[in-house]
């Protein structure tokens, strides 16, 4: 067993059957995915859309390719027929750009909409009360070609577990009301949680994480 199967094995004994991991593998080589694949694994996250189109081409098919990164709406055209489930839909703009694309190619793409929770103004995302609107107005059914799986949120980077729990608290509350409003069996996933601070999001309901660094090492 190598030591990328044998960093698979322990984090696996840590996760909840119910909850998906992704295996960010980004600017990781093709090699070091074989390995994790050859472990079991079929989730694997990617932020750039040529690296995604690269490393799909050349991987095996049934890997289940998640697009993380930050989508430029010139890239939909590239990571929607590859992507299994883009997670970073941060806009209506992107929203239409990724439903154009695909109605006119005969696609259906799976996305999560992007929750700013965090503190830090870098990260990006839907203000909760601008996804409400999406669903509570019927903004949704203008997509046709889209389906909105759950939501996605990163928390803010800090060592402060009580801030990074009311944060995923705050995500987890948004999901729920909006799953009561929306009534689509389609919307089940919540994304949420990372190297440092997946346990946090696991008990706060997240249903998929996204791991890297605790995988594959610091990037190459």
């Amino acid at each position: 067993m190598t030591e990328i199967q044998e960093k698979i094995t322990s984090l696996r004994q840590q996760l909840p059957d119910h909850v998906r991991l992704v295996c960010v593998s980004k600017f990781h080589s093709e090699e070091t995915i074989l390995e994790a694949y050859e472990a079991g694994e079929r989730d694997f996250g990617e932020s750039r859309a040529q690296e995604l189109v690269r490393k799909a081409a050349a991987l095996p098919k049934d890997i289940r390719w998640h697009f993380i990164g930050s989508l430029q709406t010139n890239k939909v055209k590239m990571v929607v027929p590859t992507a299994y489930l883009i997670h970073s839909v941060d806009s209506v703009r992107l929203l239409e750009a990724i439903n154009n694309y695909a109605t006119k190619n005969n696609l259906n793409s799976r996305v999560l909409l992007e929750i700013h929770i965090a503190e830090e103004t870098t990260k990006q995302g839907f203000k909760p009360d601008e996804v409400l609107e999406i669903f509570t107005s019927g903004v949704w059914k203008n997509y046709p070609n889209v389906q909105i799986c759950g939501l996605m949120g990163m928390a803010t980077f800090s060592a402060d577990t009580v801030k990074i729990q009311r944060e995923f608290k705050t995500l987890h509350s948004l999901f729920l009301q909006i799953k009561s409003i929306f009534l689509n069996e389609n919307f089940s996933e919540l994304s949420m949680g990372m190297t440092n601070d997946f346990h946090l999001a696991i008990e706060e309901g997240s249903t998929c994480v996204r791991i890297g660094s605790l995988i594959f090492g610091e990037r190459c």
